[in-house]
């Protein structure tokens, strides 16, 4: 039995229409996977760290190289705006107080814009020394110390005339508009201080991160992304 084969048109138009299939095919896997790593690395943030930390989820960028025209040997790239939070986090880092420092000052929620974690405190630490009214109070394990201020009562204001307080004339707290709002405040004032700052001499990080498993399972589903990818292209040509 004898076989025989004839190529149809120009065999070197032929390659070079494979070969350009073949990179756009390139192209796109390597950008939906790029892609796709980023997004999985800006949830693995938001899951860990709460819908607050949005801004370190964002902080996440990629690029495909090259920047324009086709390849079949392109490259994905993602990075973070802020490698030593996402690194602390990656690793389980212990975080450390700096400059001949004793202790790293954590603000409370009470101490914060709107309670949110990493808004900037309404209070600094050097307010706090000028104010020459902070005290401290031990935690029973002696581990460190609340940095707390006296807190008073304002002027009642409003229809309701909700009770206003403030922390040692310096920053209005607790003004928020929420359910049992006297019976919170009434609280407050029976303590007579509020708690501006956590001193601790150091903070261990739990690991919460794995971006070297996201990029591995990146570069496992590379090799299906790019064939489907060029199947596609095969079929346009088909067509």
């Amino acid at each position: 039995m004898r076989l025989a084969a004839t190529i149809v048109g120009d065999l070197r138009q032929v390659l070079a229409a494979e070969v350009r299939a073949g990179e756009r095919a390139a192209m796109q896997a390597i950008r939906g996977e790029t892609e796709q790593v980023k997004a999985e690395l800006r949830r693995q943030v938001t899951d860990a760290l709460g819908g607050n930390a949005r801004g370190i989820a964002n902080a996440w960028r990629s690029q495909v190289f090259p920047r324009s025209g086709q390849s079949l040997r392109p490259a994905g790239l993602v990075w973070t705006k802020v490698p030593n939070v996402i690194d602390a986090f990656e690793r389980g880092a212990v975080i450390r107080a700096r400059g001949g420092r004793k202790f790293l000052a954590i603000p409370t929620s009470l101490n914060r814009q709107g309670g949110r974690r990493g808004a900037k405190p309404r209070v600094t630490p050097a307010q706090m020394v000028a104010s020459g009214q902070a005290f401290l109070r031990p935690f029973k394990s002696g581990l460190g110390f609340v940095w707390c201020l006296p807190l008073r009562q304002g002027e009642q204001t409003g229809r309701r005339r909700r009770t206003r307080l403030n922390a040692g004339g310096l920053t209005e707290i607790g003004t928020g508009n929420r359910k049992g709002r006297e019976a919170w405040a009434r609280g407050m004032l029976e303590r007579g201080m509020v708690p501006m700052f956590l001193l601790l001499p150091q903070v261990a990080l739990r690991k919460r991160l794995d971006v070297k498993g996201a990029a591995e399972r990146g570069l496992r589903r590379l090799p299906g992304r790019f064939v489907q990818a060029w199947e596609r292209e095969a079929g346009r040509r088909a067509a």
